[in-house]
């Protein structure tokens, strides 16, 4: 008797004691991977939001064309990104749709095709466009959106660039202001993304 009580006083306190369970070893678990889980989302955050910061300041950046002067190509409030930091790889070309300060105004800005470049010859005659003494065929330019103005033949300075609007008789250009400086142009316009049947690359 005495051997049986003496076991089962020593047995009975070990038997009362409560076990730990998964739920509980869970639940303990579950703010540990809860912010670690925060944390590697706010990392992938933070970095995705850098490398945005990084494209938009130095590499592309997303403008509204305001107005109707490049119609049929860019439409009003149309909106397309432009690339900054193409012109430091490669020279600025005829054919190129630029955003540029607008020479009068540095404040605005302004987008429109380059026609011709430093040396080039340039003369409109009735509205066709001679680069060089060949007309040019120009495409982008329905017949609807011509005009019949002419412009003498001018010479484009050194690291200037000669430009219009694809709406001719609604675009104010080269035709006006002038040749514009190549520390004015800081993009070319590249791709279009808003309104959906618009996107696809600037042509």
């Amino acid at each position: 008797m005495t051997e049986n009580s003496e076991m089962n006083r020593g047995a009975g306190p070990a038997e009362s004691q409560p076990q730990p369970t998964a739920g509980a070893s869970e639940t303990r678990k579950a703010p540990s991977y809860l912010h670690s889980t925060l944390g590697v989302w706010l990392r992938d955050l933070s970095i995705a939001v850098a490398i945005a910061a990084f494209i938009i300041v130095f590499i592309y950046q997303p403008v509204k064309v305001e107005g109707t002067s490049m119609m049929p190509s860019l439409e009003d409030q149309e909106r397309v990104f432009v690339n900054k930091f193409v012109y430091r790889l490669e020279s600025i070309e005829r054919g190129d749709v630029v955003v540029f300060r607008y020479p009068r105004d540095p404040s605005k800005s302004y987008i429109k095709r380059v026609v011709g470049v430093a040396g080039d010859r340039i003369r409109i005659d009735g509205g066709q466009v001679y680069v060089n003494g060949q007309a040019v065929n120009e495409d982008y330019v329905p017949p609807a959106y011509t005009d019949a103005r002419s412009y003498p033949e001018t010479v484009v300075p050194p690291l200037s660039y000669f430009v219009l609007g694809d709406h001719r008789s609604m675009s104010n250009d080269s035709r006006d202001f002038g040749p514009v400086n190549q520390s004015f142009i800081y993009g070319k316009a590249v791709f279009g993304y808003w309104p959906m049947d618009k996107v696809g690359r600037v042509k």
